[in-house]
């Protein structure tokens, strides 16, 4: 699992919809009162990006990919 990469949930992008909750099988998020939050970032696995590519809104990027 993914110490120096996770995802991070843009909250201004962000519709509420917890579809990445409900996508990631690993508990990295939980739903939140006004969006999913990240609570286990070390679950993540590294560079799966899963739950940016469900994401309606793209509203999910990552902490250490060089790529934002």
């Amino acid at each position: 699992m993914a110490q120096n990469w996770y995802p991070i949930i843009h909250e201004d992008l962000c519709a509420n919809c917890n579809t990445c909750v409900d996508f990631c099988p690993n508990g990295v998020f939980v739903a939140g009162d006004f969006h999913p939050m990240v609570v286990k970032p070390e679950n993540c696995v590294e560079f799966c990006r899963g739950c940016s590519k469900v994401c309606p809104n793209d509203a999910i990027t990552y902490f250490g990919d060089n790529h934002n």
